[in-house]
């Protein structure tokens, strides 16, 4: 029903899927540009409609009664930003103790424009030896999907130079609130 339903709005709002389908069963997936709400809604239909599931990180306050529960059950893992949580680590320890797993982040982190990207996605990836799926999100052309694939290669700075090259050509909702130089 989520991927019928997903499929009609998708169709409805003008949006199309772009790249490949295949997802490994065991990788991070970064989206880009982040520039508004929309970012996840029109990511969570995509998902729907290409049959994945990922987990993701979301900030903890919104893990109210039912919200949370909600949340929960779609993916959502809580992020308890007040405190110290090795965060990476407890994620690899994900990766290393399942089959398949799958973890979908927004490496700015923020819908605001910021002057670099989180690197935690880059760490998770490397550490737990999987790959890392660029997913493009382009409001302007209206179209979503892989860009591209690549295992991370330990050299953080040469990478997300390369990453960085991938998203030339995607727009965000809001494009003052990306910031192209994630590095």
């Amino acid at each position: 029903m989520k991927k019928i339903l997903s499929k009609i709005i998708f169709l409805i709002l003008g949006w199309k899927v772009i790249g490949p389908h295949k997802y490994p069963k065991k990788c991070v997936i970064i989206g880009a540009p982040h520039t508004s709400n929309w970012d996840f809604f029109v990511g969570r239909c995509y998902g729907y409609i290409i049959g994945i599931y990922p987990k993701y990180l979301i900030k903890s306050t919104l893990f109210i009664p039912i919200l949370g529960y909600l949340i929960r059950l779609n993916g959502g893992i809580p992020v308890y930003r007040e405190s110290k949580n090795n965060m990476v680590e407890q994620l690899v320890e994900k990766f290393n103790k399942y089959d398949s797993f799958i973890l979908g982040l927004s490496p700015e982190g923020t819908r605001s424009r910021v002057n670099k990207w989180k690197t935690g996605f880059y760490h998770i990836a490397y550490k737990s030896n999987v790959p890392i799926v660029l997913v493009g999100i382009d409001f302007k052309y209206k179209r979503i999907g892989i860009i591209n694939t690549f295992s991370p290669s330990g050299n953080l700075k040469k990478d997300m130079l390369f990453i960085q090259d991938q998203f030339k050509g995607f727009h965000g909702k809001i494009p003052q609130n990306y910031n192209p130089k994630i590095i």
